[in-house]
């Protein structure tokens, strides 16, 4: 029995690292040693803030979260390691596990995905990030030629338009209010507008961006028929939305995706595992290095917790690095 410290919501606003035991892995379980872990601004900012709806509690648990909400809680999924001990084939592997910001921990080997050479530390950190946008791409079924707006240039919806943007013939934007995301999508190869210059009648329009405005915003871009994918999780917040008027004359459809499950389209065929694989091989690519924007060393993470929750603090992905 040895410890390691992991980053705790004490509760709602304040954050701290706790030292806690660390047992040895048993058989069929790895130790990972932490290399780098990132800060999912959308969800974390929600739990920091002890925004999570009581409803919700169970079902928003992170896979090796410990306590309950509004906290103490230790939260967290985007965990990259090298596994210490193990299974043979995995000691010395670079793996990534939705695990909570810790030093080091111990999980079933099930738990951990190995990494591909060409995915460094630093970027496989977007690994949940790029899964939610590669199930968000199955439930839209983006086809060839489409009209697609993607309303939010944060993490998840820059990944979604870097996926579709690769369907061909996809006429794509990316709407945002912010326009320091402007140099951020240019790096992707993406054209960001201001909600006021977005083109309408949209065939397919993805909501990404945490606001209820936005929500508003994606619904007067759809076109006559169109689908408008919901992809924000907006927790204890109500979300006023107009509903009368064109909603009905133009027969639009609001549709909820989340990654906790599979997209309908590709569950009897695909497994998480499967899932986070191709999320991982999807990394492989240099550009999305634009993304990470902000970091700093594990020893910092409390202290910077509001900052990074912080809409106006400009964070995309921030990068937690351990010595």
């Amino acid at each position: 029995m040895t410890e390691s410290r992991a980053l705790w919501i004490e509760r709602p606003g304040h954050a701290s690292l706790r030292t806690q035991p660390l047992r040895a892995p048993g058989p069929g379980e790895v130790l990972v040693r932490a290399l780098a872990s990132g800060v999912s601004r959308g969800t974390e900012s929600l739990v920091f803030h002890g925004e999570v709806p009581e409803s919700e509690y169970e079902r928003m648990r992170a896979p090796f979260q410990e306590g309950d909400f509004p906290g103490p809680v230790k939260y967290g999924y985007a965990s990259v390691g090298r596994v210490e001990a193990g299974p043979p084939e995995l000691v010395g592997a670079r793996v990534f596990c939705l695990h909570p910001h810790q030093e080091r921990y111990v999980v079933g080997a099930e738990h951990v995905t190995p990494l591909p050479d060409a995915v460094p530390d630093a970027r496989a950190v977007l690994a949940a990030n790029m899964e939610t946008a590669v199930n968000a791409m199955w439930d839209a079924g983006v086809r060839v030629g489409d009209r697609v707006a993607v309303v939010g240039g944060g993490v998840v919806g820059l990944l979604c338009a870097h996926l579709a943007a690769r369907i061909p013939g996809v006429r794509l934007q990316v709407v945002d209010i912010d326009p320091r995301r402007s140099a951020v999508a240019s790096a992707l190869g993406l054209t960001l507008v201001a909600p006021a210059d977005a083109a309408g009648d949209a065939d397919l329009v993805l909501h990404c961006s945490g606001s209820p405005a936005g929500t508003r915003t994606a619904l007067g871009l759809a076109g006559f028929e169109a689908t408008v994918l919901e992809l924000s999780w907006f927790g204890t917040r109500d979300v006023p939305l107009p509903l009368g008027g064109r909603f009905h004359s133009g027969r639009l459809t609001l549709r909820a995706s989340q990654v906790g499950s599979i997209a309908r389209s590709r569950r009897a065929r695909r497994t998480y595992r499967q899932r986070m694989a191709l999320a991982l091989e999807l990394l492989a690519d240099e550009r999305l290095d634009a993304l990470l924007t902000h970091s700093a060393p594990f020893e910092e993470l409390p202290a910077r917790m509001p900052d990074i929750t912080d809409s106006a603090a400009g964070v995309l992905c921030f990068v937690v690095s351990y010595g």
